[in-house]
């Protein structure tokens, strides 16, 4: 689903102006992406969690040279689903 379907089917889901509706998701992700920079979790119960994890810094190798490569420590994104949506997912 791209950006614009999903906006016009949050609009035609929520009866709202795609204005409204692109606002209102543009505001959601502005908010989990400030809260996933200050190290917070957002938890929809019945949906899932957004949260962060940290990988420490690592040597890898490149496949095709086998030379060693400096990997460099990050953070990174991670949802997790709630036992509601993997069942819903299911059909159980």
């Amino acid at each position: 689903m791209t950006k614009a379907e999903l906006i016009d089917a949050v609009a035609k889901s929520a009866d709202v102006s795609k204005a409204d509706a692109e606002r209102t998701v543009g505001a959601f992700f502005e908010i989990v992406t400030k809260a996933a920079m200050t190290g917070d979790k957002v938890a929809w119960p019945g949906f899932g969690s957004f949260s962060t994890s940290k990988s420490q810094a690592r040597t890898g190798r490149n496949p095709q040279t086998g030379a060693a490569v400096n990997i460099a420590a990050s953070t990174r994104m991670k949802f997790t689903a709630s036992s509601t949506l993997k069942a819903a997912l299911n059909n159980k």
